[in-house]
């Protein structure tokens, strides 16, 4: 990276102009989980009452990976999912940095925040880095419980063979979305 580059990050993360760029930049990610959520949770549910939890599982094995795809292609920021007990090894495994911010996010669920509130927004390098906890509701317990049905774990297997993201409580920290954007 020149000298002028970090300079200029420098002088972006400490000016007035720099903290109102980040502001920026965390409400465009802030606004894009909820584009993320609100395409995804409605197929989801509307998948569990048409077909219930397995039909879900298929949806969720297509659907999700491709409102990633189409928001990161249509916003210039790189939209996943991630899990610490990821469901798709080939999309859901962290970073370094994702893996250290979702260890945060499981110890204060752990002592009673609410996962909807945890969120984490910062200047790295040349990337803006943003993530989203995405708590487990009574929903998720269906398919990311602790007693799941046959016909539910016949499904995670033939969607994700190499699933660990089952074994979850109410309340606790099922992943994130995240979200980076070159500067």
């Amino acid at each position: 990276m020149t000298r002028a580059l970090l300079l200029f990050l420098l002088l972006c993360s400490t000016s007035p102009q720099g903290a109102a760029q980040q502001e920026q930049l965390q409400q465009e990610a802030r606004a894009l989980v909820q584009q993320f959520v609100g395409q995804l949770k409605p197929q989801l549910q509307q998948a569990l009452q048409e077909g219930g939890p397995t039909r879900a599982i298929a949806v969720c094995a297509t659907v999700a990976p491709t409102i990633a795809d189409s928001l990161s292609d249509s916003s210039g920021w790189q939209v996943r999912r991630v899990s610490l007990q990821q469901r798709n090894a080939s999309r859901a495994v962290p970073d370094k940095w994702e893996r250290a911010v979702l260890q945060q996010f499981d110890t204060s669920a752990a002592t009673g925040e609410n996962p909807k509130d945890l969120h984490v927004g910062e200047l790295q390098g040349s990337q803006y880095r943003y993530m989203q906890a995405q708590g487990v509701e009574a929903i998720c317990l269906t398919c990311h419980g602790e007693n799941l049905s046959q016909p539910v774990i016949d499904a995670l297997q033939q969607y994700y063979p190499d699933d660990m993201a089952t074994g979850y409580q109410l309340g606790q920290v099922r992943g994130a979305i995240s979200l980076s954007r070159q500067m």
